[in-house]
């Protein structure tokens, strides 16, 4: 077993034991008071996750889909800095610890880990939740305000997952700042809608402006060609539901999509893909059309048919997010 499926059912076991001890209806109907919180108006002068019940929910509700979307973004990162692996690693508003179990399963080993988060109840949580995972046992849990005086401990490694939605502009500007500020590399990841994707170019931006160089998704660390209000760059991790999450989620399907968007960004050289799929390819008879974010700075769309050989039959393999042309 590799080690993100080794995360994956450590986790979801994990999940399972804590949801055992929540009644269903109770953790459906805080599921349902959480998602009405996140799409209003944040609170600002306390966490929105108030008790274990809160905390337990949304980590059944949300904790496996930020998993997949993080470590999909780290595992393009990972390919771009193929020799490289994090000492250290800095979560900011980590919560119940998604990011770091991604991470964790991307990159053997341990390292010592902080994550950051102002709600305590979700960092109780989620050092619980962390103790069922050796690779883990180096991890603090440390109860921070993200806004403009934050201030970050050097690290190799800052993960911001799922949270400058959460912030003010100022708020936002002031922690993509201190991640630059303190990390070898930043690791982005936003909800895949347009106003995720603009928070993300924006962060983007800010990055490449304190000397990053871009890793992933982008082939280039130049401007973005999509035309703002024209679209947006998004991709989609699949995640497999327990029945448990099902329950909680009150869906049938053993699956979900979750859409997001990323930047993934170094101090140190790294080896962008040449292109990357931007839509899910379109497979027809004897051809395959690819949506491509190119080196050139622009979109294309790529036929690859049979008399193409063994690309053909890689492009039919080729899924929504992947480097193209794949590595010999």
């Amino acid at each position: 077993m590799n080690l993100s499926a080794t995360a994956v059912e450590t986790l979801r076991a994990a999940l399972g034991d804590l949801l055992d001890g929540l009644p269903p209806k109770q953790a459906a109907q805080a599921v349902d008071r959480l998602i009405a919180n996140y799409r209003g108006a944040t609170p600002t002068d306390a966490p929105i996750l108030r008790d274990r019940a809160d905390v337990v929910a949304y980590a059944a509700y949300r904790m496996p889909a930020t998993f997949e979307a993080v470590r999909s973004a780290l595992e393009a990162f990972a390919d771009a800095a193929a020799d490289w692996t994090p000492g250290s690693h800095v979560d900011v508003g980590g919560g119940t610890g998604a990011a770091t179990w991604a991470v964790s399963a991307t990159w053997a080993g341990s390292r010592p880990v902080t994550v950051l988060d102002w709600a305590e109840p979700a960092l109780a949580l989620g050092r619980e939740v962390a103790a069922a995972y050796p690779p883990l046992g180096d991890v603090r849990w440390q109860r921070a305000r993200v806004n403009t005086s934050l201030t970050l401990e050097s690290a190799d490694l800052v993960t911001v997952s799922y949270v400058l939605n959460e912030l003010a502009a100022p708020d936002r500007a002031a922690l993509v700042d201190a991640a630059a500020s303190a990390a070898q590399a930043v690791v982005i990841v936003e909800p895949g809608t347009p106003d995720g994707y603009a928070r993300v170019i924006e962060a983007r931006d800010r990055l490449i402006a304190a000397g990053f160089r871009v890793a992933a998704p982008c082939p280039h660390s130049s401007a973005c060609p999509i035309v703002p209000g024209s679209d947006w760059c998004h991709f989609s991790a699949r995640v497999s539901r327990s029945s448990l999450h099902r329950q909680v989620k009150g869906g049938s399907l053993p699956y979900e999509d979750e859409k997001f968007s990323y930047v993934a960004a170094a101090r140190f050289p790294v080896s962008p893909a040449p292109s990357r799929v931007v839509r899910r390819p379109q497979i027809r008879k004897g051809q395959v059309l690819l949506d491509l974010c190119e080196t050139e700075e622009r979109l294309s769309r790529t036929t690859v048919t049979k008399r193409h050989g063994e690309l053909y039959r890689a492009a039919r393999d080729a899924d929504w997010g992947d480097a193209w042309p794949p590595a010999s």
